[in-house]
């Protein structure tokens, strides 16, 4: 009677090892609906046009960190090719523009904008170049004031 036993104990026990790994794929593969991760397709590059115009917009005006002079739209790096597929996710969720630029801007500092902000310390670069243009034509009108006055004659 005990070698009965044992032998539909081993029976069962090759079942149950061949069965579990089956079921552990399945449960694997089909995962439940509430589990699901949210996932949007992205449609490829040159499929639709007004995204497209959008992620040149914004890509334009990111510089790319590897290049540095160059925007990540004109940039050949791998980094920039990754940023511009970053822009093409994020516009495609239905992030707005600004909302991408605040996301680079919070994960690389205002430095990755091209064209900086108006804000803070950096009105200076908008409003210095026009302060120093009107402050050297005011002085170019007094010199050349200077110079074309006829000459007085002291008695």
């Amino acid at each position: 009677m005990m070698v009965a036993l044992t032998a539909a104990r081993r029976a069962m026990l090759a079942l149950v090892f061949a069965v579990a790994p089956l079921l552990q794929a399945a449960a694997q593969s089909d995962p439940a609906p509430s589990a699901a991760p949210q996932t949007v397709l992205v449609p490829p590059a040159g499929v639709d046009s007004v995204l497209d115009a959008r992620v040149k917009t914004v890509a334009s005006r990111l510089r790319c960190p590897v290049c540095q002079g160059e925007s990540i739209q004109d940039s050949p790096a791998e980094l920039s090719a990754q940023m511009r597929l970053l822009v093409r996710e994020q516009l495609a969720t239905g992030r707005t523009e600004s909302q991408v630029f605040d996301y680079f801007v919070q994960k690389y500092g205002q430095w990755i904008l091209l064209e900086p902000r108006a804000e803070g310390i950096n009105l200076l670069v908008y409003w210095l170049p026009i302060l120093f243009l009107v402050l050297g034509s005011v002085g170019l009108m007094m010199a050349v004031k200077k110079w074309t006055r006829p000459a007085t004659i002291a008695d």
